[in-house]
């Protein structure tokens, strides 16, 4: 069993998920915007986030960090962590009783906030507060609903990708699109595919379980361990026959995703994967991948989630949190983000909800130069599955695939 997973649901015992929060933490609940936006000013603010992504690194050092030290007066400071480390840092201070915790924003996944509710590990809910809010269409269920879990403004919407698979169009002319052509593909091209053990692996995996289980939407709803143990028995099944046409034979698999990429990118891979898009766009633009790399859907169906930004339940500047992702969902901060330096990335923001000035500079946005067209990929679109299905699919994989 997944670690963290044990371990959480030994905590849930312990933890009341209906915890009566402090009263400094009711009076800004209900505190006018003015007033919370005052309240934060001259404080620091520390976000914990996935520090993988270079393009990203850059956006939040060079242009999100001074713009609210500017604009608010606040000191953002940067805690590299994502999901396990979060989920670990919040379980230690809740049993240690910790009021004043490390951290003030986080950056999560469905996985990750599935297990922090589970221990009422997050502050909320707080979305509603945020001015930001009212450019957000909470109505669309890719934003309002992750990991088949409502949301219920206990996380605000950051960012928003699709899941693609991705290859080098001078080395394959005719991609697979469904797992019988990927068999064809990994015996006439052997060594030239993997599966990373992170959370872009277990992401395809989580297409390739839709697929065997009949259609895009074969994995909606409440987990069901019936269908997970009939699906995922017939997806070790095609793994392990094929496997011996993986990268080193089979015999070991990735850790992360960026060494899948490193390895795309020295031409040892052919085809590979990731969210937004493939995230090609970045990595084209940057020299990392060569200018004939394309994306594209697998004909099932894709994943299409939203990344979310949480406020820890016991950080020490809620006031500050709010201020700063307030800012992230701003029309100005999301506006950047799409378009810094020619990159893409697509905004969480309605834009019929938007003032004119902004709905048409995000219409008239400079388009990507190698992702592939949003539209088309959108109607291959399909839903993040409950959170046990992947975290289901990290133990299995390691005990079904890997040490076997």
């Amino acid at each position: 069993m997944n670690r963290i997973f044990y371990a959480f649901t030994l905590l849930v015992g312990l933890v009341s998920c209906n915890s009566t929060p402090p009263e400094s933490d009711i009076n800004l609940s209900e505190a006018p915007w003015d007033t919370i936006t005052k309240k934060a000013s001259g404080t620091t603010v520390n976000f914990m986030m996935w520090q993988g992504n270079p393009s990203l690194n850059d956006y939040i050092n060079n242009y999100v960090i001074p713009r609210v030290k500017e604009l608010h007066n606040i000191d953002l400071e940067i805690t590299g962590g994502q999901g396990p480390e979060v989920v670990q840092l919040v379980m230690g201070e809740k049993q240690a009783g910790v009021e004043k915790g490390q951290v003030d924003i986080v950056w999560i996944n469905g996985e990750t906030f599935f297990q922090l509710r589970k221990i009422d590990g997050l502050w909320g809910p707080f979305v509603k507060k945020l001015p930001s809010s009212k450019y957000i269409n909470f109505d669309n269920p890719f934003i309002s609903i992750d990991f088949q879990q409502p949301v219920n403004y206990m996380e605000a919407p950051w960012g928003m990708g699709q899941y693609a698979l991705v290859y080098d169009s001078a080395q394959v002319s005719n991609p697979p699109r469904n797992l019988n052509q990927l068999e064809a593909y990994l015996k006439e091209n052997p060594g030239t595919f993997t599966i990373s053990n992170d959370f872009s692996g277990m992401t395809l995996l989580k297409s390739f379980l839709a697929e065997i289980g009949g259609s895009p939407t074969s994995l909606d709803g409440e987990f069901d361990e019936e269908k997970y143990n009939r699906l995922s028995k017939q997806l070790w099944d095609y793994i392990n026959r094929n496997k011996k046409y993986f990268w080193k034979g089979g015999s070991t698999f990735p850790k992360e995703h960026t060494k899948v990429d490193q390895m795309f990118a020295t031409g040892e891979l052919h085809l590979v994967y990731g969210f937004s898009e493939g995230g090609i766009e970045d990595k084209i633009r940057d020299g990392l991948f060569p200018k004939t790399t394309r994306a594209y859907a697998w004909d099932n169906g894709t994943i299409l989630n939203s990344n979310y930004l949480g406020i820890p339940y016991n950080s020490s500047n809620k006031a500050g949190a709010m201020t700063v992702i307030n800012f992230l969902l701003s029309p100005e901060a999301q506006y950047y983000k799409q378009t810094r330096n020619g990159r893409e990335a697509r905004t969480v923001l309605d834009l019929n909800l938007l003032p004119e000035e902004w709905r048409t500079k995000f219409e008239n946005a400079p388009k990507p130069q190698y992702s592939p067209n949003l539209e088309k990929l959108a109607k291959k679109a399909i839903k993040e599955p409950a959170p046990e299905y992947m975290i289901r699919l990290y133990d299995d994989f390691r005990t079904e695939v890997i040490e076997k």
